[in-house]
């Protein structure tokens, strides 16, 4: 069994409201708390960086799918939205809202079920949504155009 190591090194200055700084492989960014919660914004924060995890993997993933059984798509982009519940001064990360919209030729339209498919399970698949399922709840509502 292959196990993998990533590391990320990560500086924080000081109180609350301060920058800091993450250093992951190709990741190099500044971090701060956002302003939806009363922080300064610089750079990303772990609200985002959660969704950005949670939703490239599942693109990754499903791509991946797609190819492995032989369907091409045209397009592949995707909008992903998250919900943070604060109630009584606790922070809970509800929900991720994945949007995909997959474009094919209508050479695949026959092959539109097996797609459908592939996009459901292409979220259950994902190493994040496998690490978050039980307490953050994934929703898709994926669109699919069949190009002529």
């Amino acid at each position: 069994m292959a196990k993998h190591h990533f590391h990320l090194q990560a500086n924080w200055p000081g109180g609350r409201n301060e920058v800091g700084t993450i250093e992951s492989g190709q990741l190099k960014t500044k971090i701060s708390i956002p302003p939806e919660m009363d922080g300064p914004g610089v750079g990303t924060n772990p609200d985002e960086m959660l969704l950005g995890a949670a939703a490239t993997c599942y693109i990754i993933t499903l791509a991946a799918m797609f190819e492995r059984s032989g369907i091409r798509q045209e397009g592949l982009t995707m909008e992903s939205e998250a919900i943070v519940d604060v109630t009584n001064g606790v922070f809970t990360y509800e929900k991720i809202i994945h949007k995909p919209h997959v474009i094919i030729t209508s050479e695949f339209a026959a092959q539109e079920e097996k797609i459908n498919r592939l996009i459901k399970k292409a979220e259950t698949s994902c190493m994040i949504s496998r690490a978050i399922q039980g307490n953050v709840e994934i929703e898709l509502e994926p669109q699919l155009t069949v190009k002529a």
